[in-house]
C-alpha cells in the first residue's frame, strides 16, 4: 500500500491539516483544545489508514485472482454478495472469468473437431494418391502394353476426379461451418430449382436405366439461397441414384403449407439399416449399404446447406422399400 503515490500524497496532506489546525488550535486557544484537535487528527489519520489498508488488500486479491485466471485457473470465486463497487467489480470480473472458461471449451472443442477433419481427410486421400502411385509406377514400365498403358492412365484420371470432388466439398463444407457463406434470401421456384438439381444426375440415371417422376405446383415457393439449395439436392438425388437397382424409380414431390414449403425425395432402392438412420448425416460415415466410393460427405453437405438456412430434414427408410427425404424450409425464415 505504502508504494501507491496516491498513499503517500493523501498521508502528508492529513498530516499537514492536523499539524496547521493543532498550531491554530494551541495559539487561539486553550491547552486542552490544541490536545483535543491533535487527538482527533491523529484517530481520524489511523482510520483512513486501516480503511485503505483493507480496500488494497482487496485489490491485491482481485489482481492474485486475476493472475489464476491469466494461468488457466477458472475455478476460482471472487464473489462476496456484499453491496458496493467493490463487490460489483468482483461480481463482473467473475463474470468475464465464466465468458473466458466458456471461451476456451469453445476453442479447444473447435481444436478436437479439426484434428478429427484433417485425420478423416487424409484418410481419405490415401487412398486414392497410394493407388495413382502404384499406377505410375506401372507406367514407368517401357515394356507395358498400350492397352494397360491407357487403362492406368485412365485409372488415375478418376482417381483425380475424386481427390478434386473431395476437396472442393471439403472446401465447402469448412466454409459452411465457419459461417463464411453468405445464404441469399430469395424468393426460389421449387420446380426452378428441381430442374437445375437434376441435371447431374440424368445421364447417370439415363445408364442405371432409372425413371423420375417429379410432382408439384409451379407456383410453390420458399425463401432460400437457390444456388446452395440446388447444391444440397444434388447430393441427395446422387445417393438416391446410388443406392437404387437397375430400372428403379426416383420420385420428387412438393407442396406449400402457411407453416413451410416441403421437398420430398424418394426411391424405391434398397433403404438404409435402421441401424445406420441416425449416423447418415455424419460427416465421412459410411453405412452397410455404401459403396466402395463413398466417402460420407454428400448427405453431411445437404444437411449442412440446409439446417444453416433454418431448414430442416430427416429421413426415412425401410429396407428393401427404398428411403425418403423429406426437407422443409418454414415460413418464418420470410420475415
Amino acid at each position: 500500500m505504502w508504494r501507491n503515490r496516491e498513499v503517500q500524497l493523501y498521508l502528508i496532506t492529513m498530516i499537514l491539516i492536523g499539524a496547521v489546525a493543532s498550531v491554530a488550535a494551541a495559539l487561539f486557544f486553550t491547552i486542552s483544545t490544541t490536545i483535543l484537535v491533535l487527538a482527533t487528527t491523529m484517530l481520524l489519520i489511523a482510520s483512513s489508514v486501516v480503511f485503505t489498508r483493507w480496500r488494497y488488500k482487496e485489490i491485491e486479491k482481485l489482481s492474485g485472482y486475476l493472475r489464476q485466471i491469466s494461468n488457466g485457473n477458472y475455478e476460482m470465486d471472487v464473489r462476496d454478495n456484499h453491496e458496493g463497487e467493490l463487490s460489483i467489480l468482483k461480481s463482473d470480473i467473475y463474470k468475464v472469468t465464466l465468458m473466458l472458461s466458456e471461451q476456451r471449451s469453445y476453442l479447444e472443442q473447435d481444436k478436437i473437431k479439426l484434428t478429427n477433419a484433417i485425420s478423416d481427410i487424409s484418410h481419405q486421400l490415401k487412398t486414392p494418391l497410394t493407388s495413382m502411385m502404384v499406377m505410375a509406377d506401372l507406367l514407368s514400365d517401357k515394356k507395358l502394353d498400350e492397352s494397360k498403358r491407357a487403362e492406368f492412365t485412365q485409372n488415375i484420371r478418376v482417381q483425380l476426379e475424386r481427390i478434386e470432388w473431395l476437396v472442393s466439398s471439403l472446401l465447402k463444407l469448412s466454409k459452411i461451418d465457419a459461417g463464411t457463406v453468405s445464404f441469399k434470401k430469395d424468393n426460389v421456384s421449387v420446380q426452378g430449382l428441381i430442374e437445375r438439381a437434376v441435371q447431374p444426375v440424368l445421364i447417370p440415371m439415363d445408364i442405371r436405366e432409372q425413371t423420375l417422376v417429379v410432382e408439384g405446383d409451379e407456383s410453390v415457393t420458399f425463401t432460400g439461397d437457390n444456388h446452395w439449395t440446388a447444391e444440397a439436392l444434388i447430393n441427395i438425388l446422387k445417393n438416391c441414384v446410388e443406392h437404387t437397382p437397375v430400372g428403379g424409380n426416383i420420385f420428387i414431390s412438393f407442396s406449400e403449407n402457411p407453416l413451410f414449403t416441403e421437398i420430398r425425395v424418394k426411391d424405391n432402392g434398397h433403404g438404409i439399416p435402421k441401424e445406420d438412420l441416425p449416423y447418415i448425416f455424419r460427416r465421412f460415415y459410411k453405412g452397410k449399404n455404401a459403396g466402395e466410393d463413398s466417402v460420407g460427405i454428400g448427405l453431411a453437405m445437404a444437411y449442412s446447406i440446409i439446417t444453416s438456412q433454418q431448414g430442416d430434414i430427416e429421413v426415412r427408410s425401410e429396407q428393401g422399400k427404398g428411403t425418403e427425404f423429406h426437407i422443409k424450409f418454414y415460413n418464418k425464415a420470410r420475415t
